[in-house]
């Protein structure tokens, strides 16, 4: 029976590298240059990301999610969460790993689906972080249904002419690239009539009327755009994978993503709960440790609680991908892990912001930017609301209707029955009496 919940040693070493050199030199990138990983790397910035980043292609752990062939090491997600479990203290980390979102998920279904030449334009320098890439696919008037979309792609001769509005395409304004899904057939389902589309950021008729912030950034802040696309000409090749693919290409896209998400809002929470804990034991108040109040100490209790169970699900989530290698077997652990994610994120947060009272609240500590992650996270990738319709459905599926006026569960049914199944003895019983 194997049944196993430790790490292999040759790899709990390259997870010890990782932990001190994301503490060491990548974490205080998050202080120096905060808000800059995803503009294009110059100067200063040049000089002091890149040899990190060879430290991590000497360590072989640079966009391990990509095989070999790419450059990679082929980690299976159970492998790559225990990383991004780390890489999920530091906004820049995923940089420097080779690993951010969304190239990422760019990255593996240009490596899926797209051709050669494809992947000679787009994967290689996208691999190599020399530049950025952006994916277009939310519209404004859709929010979080697809099937209402409608930009469209009409082949003209040898190209596509792309006409429509995204909105929140993120990283838009620094990408070198946009992946851009469009309505290419109006007459069928739309799961079988939009087709995704490679295309250059400096196309002709794309316009980003503006860059949406989160909370309380500033506009020249804002990183998620509203863009126009309006006679967008692309060739008949910037078509990625076949037409009709967007939905199959968009599943083995989230599917992966959405529990490296998670394994990295594990790291976010954890770090909460550190800062919770010296807080606990450093601040006085009434005449004893806030550590010795029972408020805070359930909050101490609760919080280690939603982060081990919500921790072990995920891997078993991610171990569940790996041996199944079919995203559509392990879908409704996926969603679950989406549902719970934004929760246990923000209530950890709360708990360890309330424990620093004013400093909690104040921009001395990172406690509102981790509250506004979680309330993200519980729209990104759709909201939780729809992740929770397909967790009910898929639990649903599992179970019959009752056929009878009383359900199985009838205490008097289920007496009878049982009386009925051990007649014999009972009768045996009643004789000796």
């Amino acid at each position: 029976m194997a049944w196993d919940f430790e790490t292999d040693p040759e790899f709990q070493t390259k997870l010890d590298w990782v932990d001190a050199f994301v503490s060491d030199k990548v974490e205080p990138l998050d202080l120096v240059w905060p808000g800059l990983e995803f503009v294009p790397l110059e100067g200063a910035r040049r000089r002091a990301v890149e040899p990190l980043k060879e430290e991590v292609r000497r360590q072989g752990l640079w966009a391990t999610h990509l095989g070999p062939e790419l450059g990679g090491q082929g980690y299976g997600q159970l492998k790559l969460s225990l990383l991004n479990e780390i890489l999920g203290r530091s906004s820049w980390a995923p940089i420097v790993f080779g690993c951010q979102a969304p190239d990422t998920g760019n990255a593996e279904i240009i490596a899926h689906y797209g051709t050669p030449q494809q992947k000679e334009r787009y994967l290689r320098p996208l691999l190599d972080g020399e530049i950025f890439s952006c994916y277009s696919m939310t519209e404004p008037h859709a929010g979080a249904d697809p099937t209402l979309f409608t930009t469209r792609a009409v082949k003209d001769g040898e190209e596509w002419v792309i006409n429509g509005w995204k909105f929140f395409s993120s990283n838009a304004k620094t990408a070198s690239f946009l992946i851009v899904m469009a309505v290419t057939n109006p007459d069928v389902h739309p799961y079988q009539g939009m087709s995704m589309f490679l295309v250059p950021a400096a196309t002709p008729g794309i316009e980003i009327v503006r860059n949406v912030g989160l909370g309380a950034e500033s506009s020249h802040q804002g990183s998620h755009a509203l863009i126009h696309y309006e006679d967008v000409r692309v060739p008949a090749d910037a078509l990625l994978g076949g037409e009709g693919q967007a939905f199959v290409i968009a599943q083995t896209r989230l599917g992966g993503g959405r529990i490296h998400h998670a394994m990295r809002t594990i790291g976010m929470a954890r770090s909460a709960l550190d800062m919770m804990c010296e807080r606990a034991l450093s601040r006085r108040t009434q005449g004893s440790l806030l550590a010795d109040k029972q408020f805070v100490q359930g909050y101490i209790a609760d919080s280690y609680a939603q982060l081990v169970q919500f921790r072990l699900f995920v891997l078993y989530t991610a171990w569940s991908i790996d041996k199944y290698h079919d995203y559509k077997k392990v879908r409704k652990d996926i969603a679950a892990v989406k549902v719970l994610m934004p929760g246990v994120l923000h209530d950890i947060v709360w708990r360890a912001m309330q424990v620093h009272g004013a400093l909690g609240v104040s921009n001395e500590m990172p406690f509102s930017r981790m509250m506004l992650a979680a309330s993200v996270l519980g729209l990104a990738d759709g909201p939780t609301e729809v992740h929770k319709v397909t967790v009910a459905r898929q639990v649903l599926r599992q179970y019959e209707p009752s056929d009878d006026l009383w359900p199985t569960g009838h205490l008097p049914r289920r007496r009878r029955e049982a009386l009925a199944k051990y007649e014999q003895y009972l009768e045996h019983e009643v004789g000796n009496l």
